[in-house]
């Protein structure tokens, strides 16, 4: 019951900590060529919708500022 609760702050340093393990972890994998195909797949579909993505935003940060 006195035990010390996490912050909340705490909990997203560890999560976010995780993550990142989690990413480099893949990244070595998949530079290694260890990735299975389809998953590999899966991520360069995943790629080739944040780069749309992110395309559109300039665009629309661009018309803005015009």
């Amino acid at each position: 019951m006195s035990e010390p609760l996490l912050t909340r702050e705490q909990c997203f340093i560890n999560a976010r900590r995780a993550l990142d393990a989690a990413r480099e972890r893949r990244d070595r994998a998949r530079a290694a060529g260890l990735l299975d195909p389809a998953k590999e797949l899966v991520l360069r579909r995943i790629e080739r919708e944040i780069r749309a993505e992110q395309a559109a935003a300039q665009a629309a940060a661009v018309d803005r500022a015009a």
